[in-house]
């Protein structure tokens, strides 16, 4: 049942999922300025000043998922809304999740990256992008058979990835903080444990919605 109390828990979900949004949005938002105003080309950008169709259609699907996105988790709105939910989920939420993951896999083909992110990291790129939308079209399929508990799994999964950039400003800090360069090495650490930990906090939100469900399927029964 939808309350008060329901609403508030509701809140603090959305305001932390667009926090860790923030720094990669921002960081989005300068490159995207970057390329619009024709800045200098370097070697920092230079492939994205030449190739800026990928990079930008990324960057703007990113904040439309995230966004989007922290608001479709919230089971208060989606039961007020839910007319809303599936408005946005149908044309924004799918159609913007498989973009962002299609032009990671075309950025991870075609850019020339500095050498610690070509090898090992491209190969998890590649993974992840998969996975995503392998997720998001599991999630589609769920819903038309009106399996709701496996939609929503999967869509939770498909999110987690996805914020998988906000998690890594976080896992790369150390390297920030000592101002250093990571090897190639800390470089597939700091990335591929930022999903990681959003794939099993995934996981455990899932449990989580499952036990609730098996719970109140045994409610009724014995009611």
């Amino acid at each position: 049942m939808d309350t008060p109390q329901t609403r508030r828990r509701d809140w603090p979900i959305a305001v932390g999922l667009i926090l860790l949004a923030l720094v990669p949005s921002i960081a989005g938002g300068f490159r995207v300025g970057e390329i619009a105003t024709g800045a200098t080309e370097t070697a920092a950008n230079a492939r994205f000043i030449q190739m800026p169709a990928p990079v930008v259609l990324h960057i703007v699907c990113a904040l439309v998922y995230s966004l989007v996105g922290a608001f479709q988790f919230l089971p208060g709105l989606r039961r007020r809304r839910n007319g809303w939910h599936r408005f946005a989920g149908r044309y924004l939420l799918v159609p913007a999740g498989l973009v962002l993951a299609g032009t990671g896999l075309w950025m991870t083909a075609a850019y020339d990256v500095p050498p610690t992110d070509a090898g090992a990291v491209a190969v998890s790129r590649y993974i992840v992008g998969a996975l995503m939308i392998a997720f998001l079209l599991l999630g589609v399929a769920a819903v038309a058979r009106r399996d709701y508990f496996a939609h929503g799994s999967w869509m939770i999964r498909a999110y987690a990835l996805a914020m998988g950039a906000g998690t890594q400003v976080l896992t790369s800090g150390p390297s920030v903080i000592m101002m250093s360069e990571p090897d190639a090495l800390t470089r597939l650490i700091q990335m591929d444990a930022a999903w990681l930990i959003n794939a099993l906090v995934a996981e455990w939100i899932i449990a989580r919605r499952r036990r609730a469900a098996n719970q109140a399927r045994s409610a009724m029964i014995t009611a």
